[in-house]
């Protein structure tokens, strides 16, 4: 990772995942896909040496053999002899998206391996938009799994579904307070609230910061969630349980990362742009946000101080502790 052609690799960038494919299959693509990229790249022109080559002199019929200096190409450097010059990147993975998920996947190359370190540490919010259908309940949360049982949802209306959602986001509210250990009458905690900082430092169960309704026409629904420190197991989890206090069922259906940290959907590469290039291009493109960001939630130098200190390598292996309705309103 440290020769010329490898030095713009060098920080974060996000992919965008599809749905069906586990994170470890897109981060081995993308891998391979930079590896023939940096390995395609044109081999410089091999070192020369000078050989005594045997060879005959003279032009009549009896030519005498004869040693000539001539000078030939090194050939113990060249790829079909040593094989590609580069075998392996390390390619460290955000927070992480399940086989049914879909959205934006972070990903760290080189030294970006230590970002997600601090990206982790900054317990930044992420967004999802969740599809739900009422009407039915399955063994896994999800439309696809094994049914289970079957209701009537005639009598839930938008009115109904916002105000559950409400009390969703209030409860979770009081619970993102309390795990944040701030005293809310100091200058800190009032400073902190105005800035958007307020966000608990440590682990925490699962804390939904902000839940809407974007679209409703039942059987179906879509809610657009903000919230850290979540699995998508607990998302799905979140629509069954807003199917009971709506006094029916309710199924997940669609699971889809819009936003992770500072990056959106704007920012995630597309299968068809997995390659060399279009991934250099985003890294730089990032590097400024990514030290701003950083040290706005981290504090003065962490933004960029992760990039030449020696840290540990992160697999991002986020919090996945459950929570519940009833577990957060108290």
């Amino acid at each position: 990772m440290g020769s010329r052609g490898l030095a713009r690799l060098h920080g974060l960038f996000a992919v965008y995942k599809p749905p069906g494919l586990k994170w470890k299959h897109v981060r081995d693509t993308v891998e391979l896909q930079l590896l023939k990229g940096v390995n395609a790249g044109k081999a410089p022109a091999p070192e020369q040496r000078v050989r005594f080559l045997l060879g005959p002199v003279g032009d009549g019929e009896e030519k005498a053999l004869t040693l000539t200096a001539t000078s030939v190409p090194t050939l113990t450097n060249h790829p079909l002899v040593c094989g590609p010059a580069c075998t392996s990147l390390k390619i460290g993975v955000g927070h992480r998206l399940d086989a049914q998920a879909s959205g934006v996947l972070v990903l760290g190359v080189g030294h970006g391996r230590r970002l997600l370190t601090s990206m982790y540490n900054a317990h930044l919010t992420k967004d999802y938009t969740v599809r739900g259908l009422l009407g039915k309940a399955t063994d896994d949360f999800c439309d696809e799994g094994r049914l289970v049982e079957k209701s009537t949802y005639d009598h839930v209306t938008r009115e109904k579904l916002d105000r559950i959602l409400a009390l969703i986001q209030g409860s979770h509210q009081k619970a993102l307070v309390m795990y944040s250990s701030l005293d809310l009458q100091t200058q800190e905690a009032y400073e902190m609230a105005v800035r958007g900082l307020i966000r608990p430092m440590n682990k925490s169960p699962m804390l939904v910061t902000a839940i809407q309704c974007i679209h409703f026409a039942p059987p179906e629904f879509l809610i657009q969630v903000q919230c850290m420190h979540e699995t998508q197991k607990q998302l799905r989890r979140l629509v069954h349980e807003i199917g009971l206090e709506l006094k029916t069922t309710a199924v997940c259906s669609q699971v889809r990362r819009t936003r992770d940290g500072f990056f959106t959907l704007d920012d995630a590469l597309l299968r068809t742009h997995w390659d060399l290039h279009s991934i250099e291009d985003a890294i730089q493109a990032a590097a400024p946000r990514v030290a701003a960001e950083l040290e706005r939630s981290l504090g003065p130098g962490l933004g960029t101080q992760q990039l030449q200190d020696p840290g540990r390598p992160w697999d991002s292996r986020g919090p996945s502790s459950a929570l519940g309705l009833e577990s957060c309103a108290g």
